[in-house]
């Protein structure tokens, strides 16, 4: 039966917080006076005012409870109930317009209880507004229901006076049983959600989080929903405990729950028709469209849900679109794309710049007992066309997946990597290096296309987007030493010996084959183990050629790192170059913090700082991202200088110049062949005669997509390969 709940008339709009949430000496509109920050005066009507406002069909509970700024027109109001105190700033003889929308300045039409308006309103067949403070020039039409309950939160996850633990909204992101849950808030960010479903054992730390949260907020009861400037609401039906920024546009919309949307003149927020949102968090300057579903969820800066997607207990990093598909329970970081109505991401750690393809199904199926699987792909993930991947699976950077239903868990621990599933053979094939060898364009367009379309504001974290950074040097040089071993043991059985060979003399024999590029590696199967959970093989291809190619980029790493501490430090001479290296040099572990590339020594720091009590709230941890944010570029070169000492015992504060300049023109080489592989893989598009055929002539097909001399990023290249040669050049003469 439901509860119809009846009061006396002359209490509506009244009583918003119980008495018992009332501080002493304080009245139900303490809370509501600290956050209209207009600065408008209001005074009680007129005689003549009052007179006026009935004449046009207006009626109130008390006139007195009517106050107005001094340029307030009661011509301008017409056929509105007045409930409780309502406060309404200037009213004057204009009208506003937005995309072809012209309404007059005024209210009409709406029942309007205990609310604030700023100057120059259009409030227009709004049927219900309730305890709402709504900026100036803000347009409000043909809207159902605008309310705030006493107990609204805005889309945070915290417990206000008095509400039991049961009533808090928590995000199951990651697993979908709920074990890595973390509690949304208003200025989330990436790097906080990782870290909250992180370090599961320390529940000092985990309840830390929790507090930082709580204390973020108020608790108190009584804080009434807002409108800022500008913005415009129309053709909407339910708008309940939803905080709306500065300029932002929602039309259509059929109900928004529990939500704080965040909007400013320089980063717009727009809703358009038949979305439903329900306890969330949208940041700056998001766009969601068309049928969109979200529950449980944080939508940060520059986001775009679109053509009915749905997304569900999951946060979706800066600079992302999902449109059409299904993700639930997922932690995804920023630049990722997902557009096809066929595709479905669930208990997912995505480390950004991924995109995935149509028919993609991650963590579709489950391979346990309980739902409680996980996949955890590092930066650059690309599953293609109906891929298939089971629980719990886990991926090196920049790993592309062949087409392909993978019939158990992975490892891939290689990055750059094309893995596909072979049915005719029953085994699995890694290709390491593929992008390098013939991907090159994808790979350096896509580095400079995140950098171009990040269009964060405010850029707490530092996102790493270039494919070269510490988490690939790390993956790099580890591969380099599993080419080793997977190689030695296949020269060795081919060997014919029987005696079994040690890790150690597998790695020695492989290292040797590898270096000499003995063409025996390559008439060998080179199988590995640990990538995928069965026992059929995993072969790998390229070996050699991967090898080389991982050990020519991490000395180019190393090498273009110092030009940029050489540019960033003003350095003069290579003797104050060599005086700027320390004597030791460290290779470290980093972590991936919402795309933030930090130091796993600094990110335990944090949290023993987190639980001492050092770290005491969400904005010091903020400060922790933007300090090492200054420290990263410093840092990544001394990493680089670390990795390329460790694998080729040249260290630079010991070197001699010319072994400097051995490296700076080898870089120059490698600058040339990435260059030359951006052209060519492109280039081949324009070659293949199956792409040709439908086009009448190379002229139609240059205007269809594109001519391949014109192509503005194959061009920046070129003008950027030309740039670095006589910058190495100068460099050279300069430190000499």
């Amino acid at each position: 039966m439901n509860h119809i709940k009846k009061s006396p008339v002359q209490t509506l709009g009244y009583n918003f917080i119980g008495d018992t949430h009332i501080p002493k000496g304080k009245d139900e509109y303490y809370l509501r006076n600290q956050q209209n920050n207009s600065g408008i005066q209001y005074r009680r009507l007129t005689a003549y005012e009052i007179e006026a406002l009935v004449r046009n069909r207006n009626t109130s509970d008390d006139w007195n409870k009517i106050l107005v700024n001094d340029a307030f027109n009661p011509e301008l109001v017409q056929n509105c109930k007045f409930f409780g105190l309502v406060r309404i700033g200037k009213l004057e003889p204009y009208y506003l317009e937005f995309h072809n929308l012209r309404r007059p300045v005024g209210l009409y039409n709406s029942t309007i209880i205990s609310c604030d308006f700023g100057n120059n309103v259009v409030v227009d067949n709004v049927n219900y507004i309730s305890h709402y403070i709504v900026g100036s020039d803000v347009i409000l039409v043909n809207v159902n229901e605008i309310a705030t309950t006493e107990y609204a939160k805005f889309g945070n996850g915290i417990l206000k006076e008095d509400e039991p633990e049961s009533k808090r909204v928590w995000m199951e992101i990651c697993n979908e049983n709920a074990g890595r849950s973390i509690i949304p808030f208003d200025g989330m960010l990436p790097g906080d959600a990782y870290l909250w479903t992180r370090f599961r054992d320390n529940n000092a730390l985990q309840e830390k989080f929790v507090q930082f949260t709580d204390r973020h907020f108020s608790n108190k009861r009584g804080f009434y929903g807002s409108i800022g400037d500008r913005t415009v609401v129309k053709n909407c039906r339910i708008l309940k405990d939803v905080n709306i920024g500065s300029d932002a546009y929602l039309k259509g919309a059929n109900k928004i729950k529990n939500v704080t949307i965040n909007s400013t003149p320089d980063a717009v927020t727009q809703i358009g028709e038949g979305c439903e949102l329900v306890n969330g968090i949208i940041e700056h300057g998001c766009r969601i469209f068309y049928g969109v579903k979200a529950v449980r969820f944080v939508l940060a800066s520059h986001s775009q849900l679109k053509y009915g997607a749905r997304l569900i207990n999951s946060y979706l990093g800066n600079n992302s679109t999902i449109s059409c598909c299904e993700v639930l329970n997922s932690l995804i970081f920023p630049a990722h794309e997902q557009h096809h109505n066929n595709s479905f991401l669930c208990a997912a750690l995505v480390s950004g710049q991924s995109n995935m393809a149509a028919g993609a199904t991650i963590g579709s199926n489950h391979n346990s007992r309980s739902p409680d699987g996980e996949i955890i792909a590092g930066r650059g993930f690309w599953p293609g066309l109906c891929v298939s991947l089971k629980h719990n699976s886990k991926f090196a950077c920049y790993t592309i997946l062949a087409k392909g239903d993978y019939p158990a868990e992975l490892n891939i621990t290689i990055p750059f990597s094309l893995v596909s599933n072979d049915v005719s053979k029953d085994q699995l094939i890694v290709m390491p290096g593929y992008w390098f060898m013939y991907n090159m364009y994808a790979l350096a367009r896509n580095s400079w296309k995140y950098t171009d379309r990040d269009k964060r504001i405010v850029r707490t974290q530092n996102i790493e987007y270039h494919f070269l950074a510490p988490d690939t040097i790390n993956e790099m040089k580890d591969s380099l030493t599993s080419f080793e071993l997977f190689t030695g043991r296949a020269l060795h059985k081919q060997s014919g010996k029987k005696s079994k060979i040690s890790d150690a003399a597998a790695i020695e024999l492989g290292k040797q084959a590898l270096l000499s590029k003995d063409p025996q590696v390559e008439q060998v199967e080179i199988l590995a183990d640990g990538f995928e959970n069965t026992n059929r093989n995993v072969k790998l291809v390229k070996v050699t050629q991967a090898y080389h190619l991982f050990l020519q980029l991490i000395r180019f790493h190393a090498t273009s790192t110092c030009i940029e501490f050489i540019k960033r430090h003003k350095i003069k001479s290579w003797q104050d170059l060599k005086a700027a290296i320390p004597a030791t040099l460290k290779v470290n572990e980093w972590d991936n913090i919402g795309g933030q590339l930090v130091p796993k020594e600094a990110v335990q720091q944090l949290t023993t700082n987190i639980v001492n009590g050092r770290v005491k709230n969400w904005n010091m941890v903020h400060e922790f991202y933007q300090k090492q944010a200054t420290l990263y570029e410093d840092q990544k070169w001394l990493h680089a200088l670390a990795i390329l000492k460790e694998l080729t015992g040249l260290h630079l504060k010991k070197a001699d110049y010319n072994q400097f300049c051995e490296l700076l023109s080898e870089s120059v080489e490698v600058k040339t062949w990435m260059a030359e592989g951006i052209y060519e893989s492109r280039a081949k598009d324009y070659q293949n005669e199956f792409r040709k055929m439908v086009y009448g002539s190379t002229e139609e097909m240059n205007i269809v997509v594109g001519d391949l001399k014109k192509n503005s990023f194959i061009n920046q290249e070129k003008a950027a390969l030309e740039s670095y040669k006589k910058q190495i050049q100068l460099l050279i003469k300069k430190l000499k």
